[in-house]
């Protein structure tokens, strides 16, 4: 699989193991993390969810130019892991639930956060700006897209476990005090201790205090056992960080151990990279630039839409969906490790595909397969808004109401979901990765994959509208209105397929 790629391209995969891992543990847990811990709503949790995936991304950009211009690719990167493993510690560190003040507690957290996006910041773009440099190599450059395919591949293996690391120290946790798991409490427990719960919500939370006693003992003290729960539940969570920061200290270890199999721009000598800047004129590089901010511009609706695994979907799977699958409980994180097993699992699949087509000379172009992803990810929404409608699923203020919904679907809904959804990021994320290698002028390879980033940013912040049109309309319409925006991305991507096939050559 890997004989016809340079041998730093395992390493490089692996050295991004942590970062994935620490990645989809917040994507699991962040905004479920928010509402357990300081009783936030969605649109409120939401706002603190899509700010910190703004700030992941567009620090990406800022990484991107500290690289390019200190031309220190490696300990860029390295001071990025470094910083990613003290934001983990900050939010590992448990404090008491319902917290004291919680204006103090949430600066504290959105500074965690800001650490670990700063660092992820340092650490991301310019990993995938050195992966792109071993493919200038001639000797691997018709190799550029599989190749990165496998590097998205391989990365995703840490990702697959985070949420199942996180549940299980959270429901470990819920056990050793003798508590069961239930979706629902955390805001009922936050509800009645605010005086807020209607009659049936009352109700509602009564009938699941006691189930939630692995005893089976009735709850005769309700205020007693909000506090407590809420207390053991959120101090599960906070442990659920710390098993981030053994993922970024192998992360650390194997970056120290293989550094030097990846290529080093700063040992370029000034007339190498003289060379490479009169190869290019000015012309070609502005037409690479303006083609590269097109994609980056279509691609923001995209990221608005797919990154709603960790937001909406999330709430879906809280409040929506049956956790009971097979006759088995499940918790409404795992849903998470879906998204990284496809990955892992149809990667080699897609491969084939694209290595199939490109025997019989019909493969689609990159920016193709890009369209093409666009649209599969707009079934997806689609498919998530049928069953919503056919489900007659009520609104979420009524719901709130009830304490829980009367009405859920089958988790099967949501792994179709994140199936579709996972083949359209195979068409989309990391061939958009290879494209910004291909056509970024060679002096602007990090500020460029930046750039990329920075456009997922944009979308990342966008994703606070997916929370309040899911707190205000018909759930099945929030899913439609993600259907229409992917599609205005593939019908521009096919406008300009032509002029961007040009520019990639």
């Amino acid at each position: 699989m890997f004989n016809k790629h340079p041998k730093g391209l395992v390493a490089a995969s692996l050295s991004n193991l942590g970062e994935r891992f620490g990645f989809y543990t917040m994507m699991a847990i962040l905004v479920l993390f928010l509402q357990a811990k300081f009783g936030l709503n969605g649109k409120e949790a939401g706002l603190i969810y899509s700010t910190f995936y703004f700030s992941i991304y567009i620090l990406a950009l800022v990484g991107g130019i500290i690289a390019d211009k200190t031309r220190n690719y490696k300990g860029t990167i390295l001071t990025g892991i470094i910083l990613m493993g003290v934001g983990y510690l900050m939010l590992a560190i448990p404090s008491s639930t319902p917290v004291t003040n919680q204006m103090l507690f949430l600066i504290v957290t959105c500074v965690a956060l800001l650490v670990i996006a700063f660092g992820n910041g340092l650490f991301k773009g310019n990993l995938q700006a050195l992966v792109g440099q071993m493919y200038d190599n001639p000797q691997y450059a018709n190799m550029r897209d599989s190749g990165f395919s496998l590097f998205y591949m391989f990365i995703n293996i840490g990702a697959i476990f985070a949420p199942f690391a996180a549940v299980g120290v959270r429901n470990w946790w819920l056990s050793t005090f003798g508590y069961n798991y239930n979706a629902d409490l955390p805001a009922l427990c936050h509800g009645h201790l605010a005086g807020t719960l209607t009659p049936e919500a009352v109700e509602t939370y009564n009938t699941l205090a006691t189930k939630a006693m692995i005893s089976g003992t009735p709850v005769s003290d309700m205020t007693a056992f909000a506090n407590e729960y809420l207390n053991v539940f959120t101090t599960g969570f906070h442990y659920a960080f710390g098993v981030a920061i053994l993922a970024m200290l192998v992360s650390l270890v194997i970056f120290l151990v293989n550094k030097n199999k990846f290529p080093d721009p700063s040992k370029k000598t000034a007339s190498q990279a003289d060379a490479t800047v009169v190869e290019m004129s000015l012309q070609e590089v502005k037409q690479r630039m303006y083609a590269l901010f097109a994609v980056f511009g279509i691609v923001i609706f995209f990221w608005f839409s797919f990154h709603q695994n960790g937001l909406t979907l999330t709430y879906f799977a809280k409040e929506y969906t049956d956790l009971n699958l097979f006759g088995l409980p499940i918790s409404a994180e795992l849903f998470q490790s879906l998204n990284p097993f496809f990955v892992v699992f149809l990667t080699p699949i897609i491969m084939a595909i694209f290595a199939a087509q490109r025997a019989r000379g019909k493969e689609p172009s990159t920016p193709k397969k890009i369209a093409i992803g666009m649209g599969i990810a707009a079934t997806a929404f689609l498919v998530m808004a049928v069953g919503s409608y056919l489900g007659n699923l009520p609104m979420h203020k009524d719901i709130i109401a009830m304490g829980t919904s009367p009405v859920k679907v089958t988790p099967v809904l949501l792994m179709i979901t994140y199936l579709i959804l996972t083949i359209a990021e195979l068409y989309i994320s990391p061939l958009g990765i290879s494209f910004v290698s291909k056509v970024a002028p060679p002096k602007y390879q990090g500020i460029m994959q930046g750039g990329w980033l920075g456009a997922t940013a944009i979308g990342n912040q966008l994703l606070v509208i997916g929370a309040v049109l899911y707190e205000s309309i018909p759930i099945w319409m929030t899913w439609t209105v993600f259907v229409v925006a992917c599609c205005i991305s593939m019908f521009t991507m096919l406008f300009m397929l032509k002029w961007l096939e040009k520019v990639a050559k």
